[in-house]
């Protein structure tokens, strides 16, 4: 946990408590177990968890800071990332994690009970139908995801949910840029504006890394997002 400490307070500005250290090492020691019965995640390294999951994790923050979020949905978010790390961090913040992989939304209410989380809500669904659901709809400060689908899609399933005023974060590598260009018809279309990308740099990863960051300017059309699956088939 070195790394990951004096990583996080040089280069994000985060001071990791020794309670939030505890916390991280519990949910290495659980993703470890769970892998080993599990397909949760592909990263299997220690040291590649600290810097792959944990630490690009926490980059998000360097995006969140005024202000605090105080509701974020994390979609697709398979073993947690990054909804549990930042939770970490921010305790007081209400989460809701978005997994349609059964045993990776167990692993994520596991998770959630032995850290003895306080507002966090997993949700085994897809985003297109929370999207038009009204309990999740346009209520969330922040959305957002890694390694999900391409941007235009990504935008579809994540500004829906975003209320207007808050903001969807997209972590990408270095097609970041390319996706963004693509996407901004989506972003429009959606009710969205395209802030910033911001370059983030992670030790030991060589892989351009961006966050994508759009606001939410204007409430979503009621047809968005599509039915399940056509996203994804025809982006917009």
């Amino acid at each position: 946990m070195q790394i990951l400490s004096q990583y996080a307070d040089h280069q994000l500005g985060l001071h990791l408590s020794r309670r939030q250290l505890a916390a991280l090492a519990l949910y290495e020691r659980e993703l470890v177990d769970w892998n080993a019965r599990f397909n949760l995640t592909a990263i299997r390294d220690p040291q590649e968890i600290h810097t792959k999951h944990f630490l690009d994790s926490l980059t998000c923050l360097l995006a969140m800071r005024e202000p605090l979020p105080g509701k974020l949905i994390d979609i697709g978010t398979g073993a947690g990332f990054p909804g549990i790390p930042i939770k970490i961090m921010l305790p007081k913040m209400q989460l809701t994690l978005v997994e349609s992989v059964g045993k990776k939304a167990e692993f994520c209410r596991h998770v959630a009970k032995i850290l003895d989380f306080h507002g966090v809500e997993v949700v085994q669904e897809r985003a297109e139908a929370l999207g038009q659901d009204s309990n999740y709809r346009e209520r969330y400060d922040w959305a957002v995801a890694r390694a999900v689908a391409i941007l235009p899609v990504l935008a579809e399933y994540m500004l829906p949910l975003v209320r207007v005023g808050g903001s969807m974060l997209a972590m990408k590598g270095e097609s970041g840029p390319a996706e963004a260009h693509s996407a901004e018809h989506a972003i429009r279309v959606l009710g969205g504006h395209l802030r910033q990308l911001l370059p983030v740099t992670i030790p030991g990863v060589a892989e351009e890394r961006y966050l994508v960051l759009i606001d939410k300017v204007a409430a979503t059309p009621g047809n968005y997002p599509r039915k399940v699956g056509t996203p994804a088939k025809h982006p917009l």
